[in-house]
């Protein structure tokens, strides 16, 4: 290999790394990562915290609880944990078409369900 092909090789790896680096900046990636923990938190917080109840069919047959699940589990107490849920599934879905202003509008959405939901 020359010294030229070389220097057009590396030239063409910045580049692309170069190229890259605005998509992930772009990206709501991280920020859906943030509010996914704190809506876990919230739900695991919620779960329980109205005392025992009985088994859903789901458990007794040794499914394991989402994090959907178990805000259903909750009924009326997990309503706001079910339709912050829902907006950061529409975050990922407008994240995933790099659709960056509705993703961060949905993401707004879900701090403000958490913030109204149970304490």
């Amino acid at each position: 290999m020359t010294s030229n092909s070389l220097i057009r090789i590396a030239a063409a790896t910045i580049i692309l790394l170069q190229a890259a680096s605005p998509a992930h900046a772009a990206s709501c990636e991280d920020s859906i990562g943030r509010v996914q923990a704190q809506l876990d938190a919230a739900i695991e917080k919620n779960a329980g915290a109205h005392g025992w109840s009985t088994e859903s069919l789901d458990a007794l047959r040794g499914h394991q609880p989402t994090p959907r699940s178990l805000a259903q589990a909750e009924g009326a107490s997990g309503v706001y944990l079910r339709l912050a849920l829902d907006a950061l599934d529409r975050a990922r879905a407008a994240d995933g078409s790099s659709d960056i202003a509705t993703c961060r509008r949905e993401l707004s959405e879900a701090k403000r369900l958490l913030r109204k939901g149970p304490q």
